[in-house]
């Protein structure tokens, strides 16, 4: 009895098991199978701008008039001195043609692998537009005057945020954040909030600037800009 007892067991464990990695593979499948085709538009050779900043600014101007949230919102990549990589969103709040500005914590992990490697990449995806803007370059701390001038623009909750959050560090509970923002909140309550001397922005200058335009079965189109020592740009098409 007790055998035909463990046979059973068996059978009912071998086929959970089995049922266990059938929902598994199917997963993967439904995964595997989510796919796109990209048909909007295309990016011919004839259609872009001498200078790669001209032609972030049409791309740029298509994707502000266009229903995407955060358009600003790009992916930064950084590394650390021995190559470890890290990336995370953050936000553009300003470009020229001397390059792409972001702010955060220079005591964060991001700006303590710029400290000691300052090439980065950046990635922004418009995927309304089935566009990519791929860029690589060299980050350096933009001055005091602009560091204070936007720290100045922003709302007093996101200025005593940038005194109460130790970034990237370990925290014990949500409460550290919670008495640090209280605390801050009351040293400035009859002034206005100065910048902290740990936060301000970084201007990445860019060495190469990818256009990409998403294409039917995955033939996009590619257009990169890369700076020559004469600060010229080479436009070349690559393959998809």
């Amino acid at each position: 009895m007790l055998k035909r007892w463990q046979a059973k067991n068996d059978a009912f464990l071998c086929a959970l098991i089995s049922s266990i990695l059938r929902i598994k593979y199917l997963q993967m499948s439904n995964i595997a199978d989510i796919r796109k085709e990209y048909m909007l538009k295309t990016l011919e050779m004839a259609d872009v701008d001498i200078n790669p900043f001209s032609q972030f600014t049409k791309w740029w101007h298509d994707a502000m008039n266009s229903a995407i949230d955060e358009v600003n919102a790009f992916t930064l990549a950084t590394a650390s001195l021995n190559g470890k990589p890290s990336a995370r969103i953050v936000l553009l709040k300003d470009y020229d043609e001397n390059g792409f500005v972001f702010f955060t914590n220079y005591t964060s992990n991001k700006g303590n692998q710029l400290a000691h490697n300052a090439e980065v990449a950046l990635v922004f995806f418009w995927k309304e537009l089935e566009r990519q803007v791929r860029i690589e370059g060299i980050a350096t701390k933009v001055s005091g005057e602009i560091n204070d001038a936007y720290f100045l623009s922003r709302p007093p909750e996101s200025q005593i945020g940038a005194w109460a959050s130790p970034q990237s560090k370990v925290i014990e509970n949500r409460t550290v954040i919670e008495e640090n923002v209280t605390r801050y909140q009351k040293m400035f309550e009859e002034q206005s909030i100065p910048r902290p001397q740990h936060w301000g922005g970084y201007q990445v200058s860019p060495t190469m600037i990818e256009f990409w335009q998403g294409r039917p079965g995955r033939l996009h189109d590619r257009i990169q800009y890369c700076l020559q020592k004469d600060f010229t740009w080479i436009i070349e098409r690559l393959a998809p």
